[in-house]
C-alpha cells in the first residue's frame, strides 16, 4: 500500500532500498526555503542496522502489513524454537536469536504471536507478563522495611529479578519479560 513520505509513523513497516524497515523516530520538518519533509530514523528488520532518510510529501513509500499469527511455543533445539500455528497447525520454526533473552521465559504451551512477511517469521513476541516461581532469594534484612528496597532473587529459568522483602524462596510471582522486572505476587 503506497502512502505519502509525510504519512509515515512510528511502528509502520515499510520497504524501502529493496529491504524491510521499522520506523522508530519521524520528525516533519518545515524548513524556511524548500519544501517541507519528513525526517525518519528506521530500522532494517532483519540486519537490525539503522537508516536515517528524509520523504518529501510528494514521494510515494510502500508501508508494508506483517501478518499475525497466533501460535503455541512447543520446543527449543540447538539454535532454533518450533512453535505450532494456531489455526493450521503447522510448525513454524524460528532462530533463538529473533527472541533474543526473552528465550528463558519461553514455557511449554506458552501462546505467543509470530509476526511474518511473506510467509518468512520476523519477530515472536512473548505475552507482557508470565507467572514464575522464585527458586533462590535472600533473607529479609530486619528493620529494612522501606517499600522501596527491594532484593535478589533467582527465577525458576535462572533469571535474576528484584523483589520486594516480602517474597520468600517458593513463591510465584508475575514478571515482565521484555526487562525482567517483578510486577507483582502471582494470584494462584
Amino acid at each position: 500500500m503506497k502512502i505519502n513520505g509525510n504519512a509515515v509513523r512510528i511502528g509502520n513497516v515499510v520497504e524501502h532500498q529493496n529491504r524491510l524497515w521499522v520506523v522508530t523516530k519521524t520528525q516533519a520538518v518545515k524548513p524556511g526555503k524548500g519544501g517541507a519533509f519528513n525526517q525518519v530514523e528506521m530500522k532494517d528488520i532483519r540486519s537490525g542496522t539503522k537508516l536515517n532518510e528524509r520523504f518529501r510529501a510528494d514521494e510515494q513509500v510502500e508501508r508494508v502489513r506483517l501478518e499475525q499469527r497466533q501460535a503455541t511455543f512447543l520446543y527449543a533445539d540447538d539454535d532454533n524454537l518450533h512453535f505450532m500455528d494456531g489455526e493450521t497447525y503447522e510448525q513454524i520454526m524460528v532462530k533463538t536469536e529473533m527472541v533474543g533473552e526473552q528465550k528463558a521465559f519461553l514455557q511449554d504451551g506458552m501462546a505467543v504471536t509470530i509476526e511474518s512477511y511473506e510467509e518468512e517469521p520476523l519477530s515472536v513476541t512473548l505475552p507482557d507478563t508470565v507467572v514464575m516461581q522464585i527458586v533462590e532469594a535472600d533473607a529479609v534484612v530486619k528493620g529494612q522495611t522501606a517499600s522501596s528496597s527491594y532484593k535478589p532473587a533467582v527465577l525458576e529459568n535462572g533469571v535474576r529479578v528484584m523483589v520486594p522483602p516480602h517474597i520468600e524462596s517458593g513463591t510465584r510471582i508475575v514478571v515482565k519479560p521484555e526487562d525482567s522486572t517483578y510486577v507483582e505476587r502471582a494470584k494462584d
